[in-house]
């Protein structure tokens, strides 16, 4: 792996860990596999308004809006 990616991959690593130690954390990410691995709750927002909000497993499974349908077929 390239070393930013290396990067990456230790930042992520870092706040998994946080994560699991119970600290509660609010991050703003496109790395969708981490999102859905270790949030509690997955908010999408465009254009400064909130679009949707849910648990990951509701988010990534049963998206309710047609921009959040449109924002994972996009990235995912």
């Amino acid at each position: 792996p390239s070393p930013g990616r290396e990067m990456v991959r230790e930042v992520l690593d870092t706040m998994r860990s946080l994560a699991d130690s119970g600290m509660t954390m609010v991050c703003v990410t496109h790395e969708v596999g981490f999102a859905r691995e270790v949030a509690d709750r997955v908010v999408l927002m465009a254009d400064g308004k909130l679009v949707e909000e849910s648990t990951p497993q509701e988010f990534f499974n049963n998206p309710q809006h047609e921009r959040t349908k449109q924002f994972l077929s996009q990235i995912l």
